[in-house]
């Protein structure tokens, strides 16, 4: 699998566009989850992360996929574009904490991009534009 960077990310200028390039159809990292999952738990939990966190946070400036007039709302989950291993967290790998491979997200979006269902993420109301004053046409 190809490793994902923010820089190719910000290249694309769309949301869709930024969607497809992380969206992962439900392959996640599996071995991060059960007898392992306390491994997860203390990564996420500390002070490195909230501080790599933050300050992808502050990149972004809260907002989804890192485009401008999606700000979060809510929760903002910082996304690892590239799916995290027990290996990842157990060799402590650049990865992890490198804002480099790390986009915002909010909670539809990230369930959207690990499940690879679009239907989950929010849509924005369509711009309005001249001469599109009767509804029903498109």
């Amino acid at each position: 699998m190809r490793i994902k960077t923010y820089s190719e990310l910000i290249l694309l200028p769309t949301f869709r566009e930024r969607f497809d390039y992380l969206v992962l159809n439900g392959i996640v990292g599996h071995e991060t989850f059960g007898a392992n999952r306390y491994l997860n738990q203390n990564f996420y939990r500390s002070r490195e992360w909230r501080r790599t966190r933050n300050e992808v946070i502050i990149r972004d400036n809260g907002c989804d996929l890192g485009i401008e007039g999606r700000e979060i709302q809510d929760a903002i989950y910082v996304h690892h574009m590239n799916p995290v291993t027990v290996e990842d967290i157990e060799e402590h790998y650049d990865l992890l904490l490198d804002p480099k491979f790390l986009i915002c997200t909010s909670f539809r979006t990230h369930q959207g991009i690990t499940f690879g269902d679009p239907k989950r993420l929010i849509t924005l109301p369509r711009e309005r534009v001249k001469g599109d004053t009767t509804l029903w046409r498109r």
